[in-house]
């Protein structure tokens, strides 16, 4: 394989909009990732009063699922590029993105250990089954993600059935480790949570899985139209797809207030992941149409700057939970119980340190330091890291 033959996409060549969405995502991430360490420690004996439960209400409407399924659309859009760009040059495109996919479940491995939650495993896993749809053209792509969406309703209750609450009896088994105030208990702990969780876990492995893979079609759908890269143009697309998206949403949430939902449909149709979809389109093409109308300029290039180094802004999100959530550090999960709000207080405080270190670090360097390791590994060569003054 030729890696010598190709290089990364140059900053002059990188699309804002899609950093910029990458920089919301990995928000949303932070702050659900956080607000989930309150989740699993809470007890009978600790309510959450009304201002604290609307900022729980508040952040699941807006970024539960949403964040992953948009990183994992970004994904499939940065799949497409890759593709892309390796055969451009003539090179093994399969046997280039295998090995990086390699590397990736590397990182993924040592970053379950710091955070169970992790979703690199899964990013480098289902990268592989993406690799046949490489050739599949837009419309193909868009329609086969569609297809999945429509069957993924009808599969999740059957599962939801069968796996049952694997992930409360996991952490009410090994909680002592989290709890611990070894270090080497706590990565224990990540390590047994990561795999009884996300990879043994029936709901994680296929409803998960699933809409993942759907949502890496889309991006990769995204791509071959030719989205970002010719946004402009697709302004008018983008205000009726957002229209009807709303409209969808608006509808939804009425019928939510007004009616339960009968438990028949729950039961053989859950709609629940549609919404989750087109919440996270609408929120995606929201921000496509505030940059657009060149709105919120500075927010923009906060998002844009953390979206350059999403790999090493979420390595260090995770690296830095264990110092505030496990008993190795100040035990804020389980130990040293706060009120809800402090968790998402804990992941905006942190966010914004890295878009300050972010804009610090790229005006002296390419790549972050965990995007740097990375392709270097891929591209099987020493890669120049330091901007040259």
């Amino acid at each position: 394989m030729q890696t010598s033959a190709i290089n990364p996409v140059q900053f002059s060549k990188r699309i804002p909009i899609v950093d910029i969405l990458r920089g919301w995502a990995l928000f949303g991430v932070v702050l659900m990732n956080y607000a989930g360490f309150y989740e699993i420690g809470a007890n009978h004996a600790l309510k959450a009063d009304t201002f604290n439960q609307a900022i729980i209400t508040f952040g699941k409407i807006v970024f539960a699922s949403k964040s992953w399924t948009m990183l994992s659309f970004l994904f499939g859009y940065g799949f497409a590029v890759l593709m892309e760009n390796t055969a451009s040059k003539g090179v093994n495109a399969v046997a280039f993105f295998s090995k990086r996919m390699f590397w990736l479940l590397i990182i993924a491995l040592i970053n379950c250990a710091i955070f169970f939650g992790d979703i690199l495993k899964e990013y480098a896993t289902l990268g592989m089954v993406l690799l046949l749809f490489r050739n599949c053209r837009a419309k193909t792509a868009f329609w086969i993600g569609i297809g999945i969406f429509i069957i993924v309703p009808a599969i999740n209750p059957i599962i939801v059935s069968i796996a049952g609450h694997t992930g409360i009896k996991v952490f009410a088994r090994y909680a002592y480790l989290y709890k611990s105030h070894s270090i080497l208990n706590v990565l224990w702990f990540g390590l047994i949570a990561s795999l009884k969780i996300m990879v043994l876990n029936l709901h994680i492995a296929v409803i998960i899985n699933l809409m993942m893979l759907g949502c890496f079609l889309l991006g990769l759908a995204a791509h071959k139209a030719a989205f970002f890269s010719n946004l402009a143009a697709n302004k008018k697309a983008i205000v009726k797809i957002w229209t009807a998206c709303l409209l969808i949403l608006v509808i939804t949430l009425v019928l939510n207030l007004l009616f339960t939902m009968p438990a028949i449909v729950k039961k053989y149709y859950n709609p629940d992941n549609w919404v989750v979809l087109i919440t996270m389109a609408f929120t995606v093409l929201s921000i496509c149409w505030l940059y657009l109308a060149g709105k919120l300029k500075p927010f923009f290039n906060a998002l844009q700057l953390i979206g350059k180094m999403t790999l090493t802004n979420y390595l260090v999100q995770n690296f830095i939970s264990i110092f505030l959530f496990s008993g190795f550090g100040f035990g804020f999960a389980f130990n040293h119980r706060l009120a809800a709000g402090y968790y998402y207080l804990f992941a905006i405080v942190i966010y914004v340190a890295q878009v300050y270190f972010s804009k610090w670090w790229l005006t002296k360097f390419y790549y972050g330091p965990v995007e740097w390791i990375w392709r270097q590994l891929s591209y099987g060569k020493r890669l120049a890291i330091k901007i040259k003054a």
